[in-house]
């Protein structure tokens, strides 16, 4: 269920503020754990430190990334593989090719 456009997109008011002390293309990494915060225009340009759990992950914003949300970009699981002991036997077997 999305939000109603009545209300508009949320956007995190302590990050818009961060966002507006600094300057476009500072290199200063802007920490938040605002995960459901959307992505606006003035956002394009900045990095953020998006808290996934357990760190912080960079996500670099571009212009494509407007109207998403930050925490699409920063996985809070992490695949491992699929298999067990029996996959693992098939990979260390399987000749590598260049």
């Amino acid at each position: 269920m999305s939000r109603s456009s009545k209300k508009g997109p949320y956007v995190d008011a302590k990050l818009m503020k961060k966002v507006g002390k600094l300057k476009v293309g500072d290199k200063t990494v802007i920490k938040t754990w605002a995960r459901a915060s959307t992505i606006s225009p003035e956002m394009v340009g900045f990095s953020f430190g998006v808290h996934n759990g357990r760190e912080h992950i960079v996500v670099r914003v571009v212009e494509n990334m407007v109207g998403h949300k930050l925490g699409e970009f920063s996985p809070t699981r992490k695949f491992v593989r699929h298999g067990g002991k029996l996959q693992k036997e098939v990979e260390v077997s399987k000749p590598v090719t260049s």
